[in-house]
């Protein structure tokens, strides 16, 4: 076994910030580390990789209940990878509902800058159509 790394060396390797490890320790998705005899934080290969098994994670999107449930099938690679399957399936609707959001967004913003005439603010489509939006999400009770 390699010389295990304290908090600033294992960030470094893993991509994870000095807090946000302290974080992921206090929740619980990673073990608390060895310490030295000084009471520094010591960090093991294996926990290294853990972190950034964690960090791809949370860069694809996966929550903290996802990426507790997908470590603990890493953990026991004996089991049937259906509920990875599962949770990747679910992280994957999410991310088609937001590029559906995002599609539905780019239209409204198309058709606004579209209707822009490049005139006066009085005669501006752009603060027009987000004048009309706001009253429909707040009508005036009277």
């Amino acid at each position: 076994m390699k010389k295990a790394l304290p908090i600033g060396q294992a960030a470094a390797q893993s991509g994870v910030q000095v807090p946000t490890i302290r974080y992921y320790e206090q929740i619980g998705l990673l073990p608390s580390p060895l310490r030295s005899e000084g009471n520094r934080r010591l960090y093991s290969e294996a926990e290294i990789r853990r972190l950034a098994f964690i960090r791809h994670a949370r860069e694809l999107g996966f929550g903290v209940d996802a990426i507790r449930a997908l470590l603990a099938l890493q953990d026991n690679p004996q089991r049937s990878c259906t509920e990875a399957d599962v949770i990747a399936r679910a992280r994957l609707a999410d991310v088609e509902h937001r590029i559906a959001s995002l599609t539905a967004l780019r239209k409204v913003l198309r058709r606004m800058i579209t209707a822009c005439a490049g005139g006066s603010v009085s005669e501006c489509m752009v603060v027009e159509m987000l004048a009309e939006n706001s009253q429909l999400r707040n009508p005036k009770k009277g």
